[in-house]
């Protein structure tokens, strides 16, 4: 007796597709009872699934992987489109349960995968099932723009808003939430991270799909421009409906845009000066350059009594002058009393350490380090000097390589002079023959150098860090590079000086229980350095 399971699936959760599944399970469960040779063995179901992969479909991954474990000897199904509409998970799987002995009728489509031609009527009937997969989409994608057009609301609700219907309602408790943060940010002048806190403490609600209030939510709230009135919709596309994985639309579909759409909760010239606002506070350029790469310190400073990150925060010293410190963020933002992971209420001293005491404190430790530092000075010198080498041999590559098509470009340019009667045929012979003769001299230089750089590399790669005899003609630039290299080694070897990428590769975290005790962990040393002050 054979033992059979079936698989059914429903693209959406609605009331009428879940009693279409309870319809599917019981027909099939009729089905194989009046099989005296079949045997139930279990009927797996996939609910407001979509059907074009596979990734998602959890009970089909599941007897998928039952039949590894041979639980069942045949797989009975619908039709190919229920089963998958990608044809090469179609094919795929149903291979790679023919290699297991198990088949797969497809009833609709009276096919049985362990017939001799099955596979070719399912990559048939796969790919149209796939087409008309895509069909659809097109067709879903070009009503839903359809409707946008004409105003109607694709989401769901957010603070300020109900969405019923398609269409927007104002939510009063929501609206009043939202008027308080414009006013705070734009007439009251305040930051995003600071309206955060004062929304956190005075416990009012955020939206459901936000875990909390954070400098984020507020930015996001700040720029959404359906507090004026005005919808803003297709800002998510899908590139690709076998995976329907949704994308932020940065250009690459159009947007569609209405004005005055619904009713407004931000005045338009509140709204106005609000994005001004944000333009003016929004880092420049060369901010943003310099800030983006990580702080030698972000997220490596734990809170040694509830585990949460230290977040640094600039501050002013009398005389002007800036400096950071750092402070755990839970404390900074819940005051002293808060809740941590697991759940328990614990209690954090909300002390702060200035980070040129942290970075006091790791210099000496890194100078106390039992360690041969000119062993390391020379072998890091030993590393550079080739790679140096290389990357101005890659310089002097090219330069040869754009006079040799200079020359070339002459030459054509030698051609039409003579083709055009201007020079004579003289002058060309002999003009051609210098060029000549110059290209041929470069070309043999460029292989040269070609050699030359192979060598590097090669050496490089088992670790003789040897400089080659031929170099370019002037290394007067390599020297200098060498000679601050040397020096700035130096510096860090002996912490006499602060280099951010050296220690940040350097430090793996630190553990500051209170303001006396830290315990400090680098990478690739299996024990911590504990520091008690008085």
């Amino acid at each position: 007796m054979q033992k059979v399971a079936a698989y059914c699936r429903v693209s959406t959760d609605k009331k009428d597709q879940i009693n279409s599944l309870d319809s599917q399970k019981k027909y099939f469960r009729e089905y194989i009872n009046r099989n005296s040779l079949w045997e139930l063995n279990e009927i797996y179901t996939d609910e407001g699934i979509t059907g074009t992969s596979t990734i998602k479909r959890h009970s089909f991954n599941k007897m998928i992987t039952d039949a590894m474990s041979h639980k069942f000897d045949l797989i009975i199904t619908k039709e190919i489109s229920r089963f998958a509409r990608n044809t090469l998970d179609s094919i795929y799987y149903t291979r790679k349960l023919k290699e297991l002995g198990i088949g797969v009728i497809f009833m609709n489509d009276n096919i049985n995968t362990l017939d001799s031609d099955a596979e070719l009527r399912l990559t048939i009937m796969s790919s149209i099932a796939q087409e008309e997969s895509r069909k659809t989409s097109e067709r879903v994608k070009w009503g839903q723009k359809r409707r946008m057009e004409e105003g109607v609301v694709f989401g769901r609700d957010m603070i300020g808003y109900d969405v019923r219907d398609g269409k927007l309602y104002i939510n009063e408790n929501g609206a009043e939430i939202i008027r308080i943060i414009f006013h705070k940010f734009t007439n009251e002048g305040k930051g995003t991270h600071v309206i955060a806190r004062e929304l956190q403490e005075a416990d009012i609600p955020t939206a459901t799909h936000a875990y909390k209030w954070s400098n984020v939510v507020i930015l996001r709230l700040l720029r959404n421009e359906k507090y004026v009135g005005d919808l803003i919709q297709k800002k998510t596309y899908t590139p690709n409906y076998l995976n329907h994985e949704k994308k932020y639309n940065h250009g690459e579909e159009e947007f569609v845009i209405l004005q005055n759409h619904h009713e407004p909760i931000i005045s338009r010239e509140l709204f106005d000066r609000t994005q001004r606002e944000l333009e003016r506070r929004a880092p420049s350029k060369e901010q943003k350059a310099k800030h983006s790469n990580r702080y030698c310190f972000s997220g490596k400073i734990k809170c040694g009594v509830c585990g949460c990150s230290f977040v640094s925060r600039a501050k002013k010293r009398q005389d002007g002058s800036i400096y950071k410190t750092w402070r755990c963020y839970q404390a900074t933002n819940q005051r002293s009393k808060h809740i941590d992971s697991e759940g328990n209420e614990v209690r954090c001293d909300g002390y702060s350490l200035k980070e040129e005491d942290i970075k006091l404190l790791i210099q000496q430790l890194v100078n106390n380090l039992q360690i041969n530092k000119q062993n390391i000075i020379s072998n890091l010198l030993r590393m550079i000097k080739p790679i140096i080498t290389l990357n101005e041999q890659v310089d002097y590559l090219k330069s040869l390589q754009d006079r040799i098509t200079m020359l070339a470009n002459k030459k054509l340019g030698l051609i039409e002079l003579y083709l055009s009667e201007e020079i004579s045929k003289q002058n060309f012979n002999n003009m051609n023959l210098k060029y000549n003769a110059e290209i041929k001299n470069l070309e043999k230089e460029l292989q040269e150098q070609k050699l030359n750089q192979q060598q590097i590399g090669n050496q490089q790669q088992i670790g003789l860090g040897q400089e080659i005899n031929q170099q370019p003609k002037s290394n007067n630039s390599h020297e200098k590079l060498l000679l601050d290299i040397m020096t700035t080694i130096k510096e860090v070897v002996n912490a006499e000086g602060w280099e951010d990428i050296f220690y940040r590769n350097l430090l793996d975290k630190i553990v500051v229980f209170d303001r006396n005790h830290l315990d400090v962990y680098l990478k690739s040393l299996p024990y911590k350095f504990s520091y008690t002050t008085k």
